[in-house]
């Protein structure tokens, strides 16, 4: 079968109109030769909404019970979405995550995908059916139903072409394609007509909010080429493909901002064998993400600790640090939740020296100060105040010519 999985939304979806022509881009599709795997978000703010309800009742309500009151934005998207391809003449049938194969952990809220059993979902495609699947839900091994965090509808599109051997996979959003920064707020920011899992990883990580960084991992392993598309135009978007396809004359692919950021640093930590395992495997048991970690030397049997959270983890994680205070002896907590990370990605950083230092003289040259430092083979990432971000990345993306085509 010449499958195509395509991924929609909640902007793609958000009211009656738009519901329908996303019907008809599917059933275009369906008429082109293609057996259609649609995966759909929740409409529009659904999600926040819902979120807004359950706060309304409890400030901690269960992840359980979170997971149940979450999944129904989808299940509503994908019964009005298979409706609207009925009024077309097309047969079709909406799924859940469960019905449609998707095994996940129990980490509630932030389940991960374990396999994909696509049985059901070729079944109806070879019944000639275009199969409407909700994103962003599974169900685990207790039968409970189970969320994929924020833009896990990306994660479910990419895992089930991966199962399904489909001939492409296409995630369809309100935005044309990946830019070498965020349009709205760099005017000669440039879309990127394909760009490396490796770099799209990067960049999804650091903050570009264009796919979940969890999906582009999934694609990157399976082999899957992702189209990025808008819903609004058939125009063609960006490719996310393997590293033999990138823009390998180009230094610096992008550069990105991320405003949900909070530094922790610990004070006066004993320097012991097992300290920094026992904070940060008690992070990781609540499924809290670290990034940034620096550890500075000081004489004595003491150590400083620095490392960035989400500003979502911001309350859980100063819970689990405060028990773990006393017990380890950490002298002081110091938060700040006024930073943001402006980070650069390229694959061509890592035969090109003097990336990062172009990027810290460009800061200096604005004077705006840097306050950590992370890098890896194909980023750069600082740490800097929230206020000055804007103009940092302005000044990144100009010294890096990101704007100008390359020479043919």
């Amino acid at each position: 079968m010449n499958i195509l999985v395509q991924k929609y939304g909640g902007s793609s979806v958000a009211d009656g109109q738009r519901l329908k022509a996303v019907a008809r881009r599917i059933i275009r599709a369906k008429e082109a030769g293609y057996r259609v795997v649609a995966v759909v978000s929740a409409q529009g703010d659904t999600t926040d909404e819902l979120l807004g309800k359950a706060k309304e009742i409890s400030q901690s309500p269960p992840k359980r019970e979170l997971d149940m009151l979450l999944s129904t934005g989808e299940q509503i998207s994908i019964a009005l979405l298979a409706m609207a391809i009925a009024e077309g003449g097309h047969g079709v049938i909406s799924l859940t995550g469960a019905q449609g194969g998707i095994c996940t952990d129990s980490l509630y809220t932030r389940a991960k995908i374990l396999r994909v059993d696509p049985a059901r979902v070729k079944k109806e495609l070879y019944d000639e059916r275009i199969v409407i699947v909700a994103g962003f839900q599974g169900i685990n091994d207790l039968g409970d139903i189970t969320t994929l965090g924020r833009g896990g509808s990306d994660t479910t599109a990419v895992a089930l072409a991966a199962a399904l051997d489909a001939a492409a996979c296409e995630i369809y959003t309100d935005v044309d394609g990946v830019y070498t920064a965020d349009p709205r707020l760099v005017q000669t920011a440039r879309k990127l007509d394909e760009i490396s899992h490796g770099e799209m990883l990067e960049l999804a990580s650091l903050g570009a909010g264009i796919l979940q960084p969890r999906a582009v991992e999934l694609a990157a392993a399976w082999g899957v080429t992702i189209h990025v598309r808008s819903s609004f135009s058939y125009s063609l978007g960006t490719l996310v493909k393997g590293d033999d396809l990138m823009e390998k004359q180009r230094v610096v692919s992008g550069v990105t901002r991320d405003m949900n950021v909070v530094k922790v640093m610990l004070v006066d930590v004993p320097d012991r064998p097992g300290v920094a395992h026992k904070i940060f495997s008690t992070l990781a048991a609540d499924g809290i993400n670290v990034d940034m970690i620096v550890q500075t030397t000081k004489q004595g049997p003491v150590t400083d600790l620095l490392f960035t959270i989400c500003q979502d983890d911001y309350a859980l994680t100063r819970r689990l640090i405060e028990q773990l205070r006393d017990e380890l002896g950490i002298a002081d907590v110091l938060y700040n939740d006024r930073l943001a990370k402006v980070s650069i990605v390229g694959a061509g950083m890592m035969s090109n020296p003097g990336v990062a230092a172009a990027m810290f003289g460009t800061l200096a040259e604005n004077g705006i100060n840097i306050e950590v430092i992370s890098t890896s083979e194909i980023k750069v990432s600082c740490l800097i105040g929230a206020d000055r971000v804007e103009s940092a990345v302005k000044a990144i993306h100009d010294r890096f010519r990101l704007g100008e085509e390359l020479p043919v």
